[in-house]
């Protein structure tokens, strides 16, 4: 089932590290590293999937660029794994089935992330896209 994914996070280590996990896991995957790039990297890859930082420029720019491809019809099918430490920062628990309207994305992890539970948010995030 792999396919291609797009990494948008500030966190060059984080980034390094999904993509290992990814890669070793036979995706293909494309990285950016803030809200505007992950976008201009969205419509150049068309990625099946985008894991998603919530805290980069602003501390919602995450939030926004979900926002943004939800409400356009020919993006809002890519399926969203939004990871964050926005918990840890804030002391604000998200929790996917009772924020649902407010939360525009498929699968929802704190960080720090353990390989298996990436891998585990994407495959449930892609049967969702399905």
């Amino acid at each position: 089932m792999p396919g291609k994914v797009l990494i948008i996070d500030d966190d060059v280590d984080m980034v390094e590290a999904e993509k290992m996990v990814l890669e070793n896991n036979g995706y293909t995957v494309s990285t950016a590293y803030d809200g505007e790039e992950g976008y201009k990297k969205i419509l150049e890859v068309n990625p099946d999937i985008i894991i998603l930082d919530v805290m980069m420029a602003t501390p919602e720019e995450g939030f926004q660029l979900a926002y943004k491809l939800k409400e356009d019809n020919k993006l809002s099918k890519i399926p969203i794994v939004m990871v964050t430490s926005v918990s840890k920062e804030t002391g604000f628990k998200f929790d996917p089935q009772k924020d649902q309207d407010f939360l525009p994305v498929n699968q929802f992890i704190e960080k720090p992330i353990k390989p298996e539970e990436l891998l585990e948010a994407i495959e449930k995030a892609m049967k969702s896209r399905n």
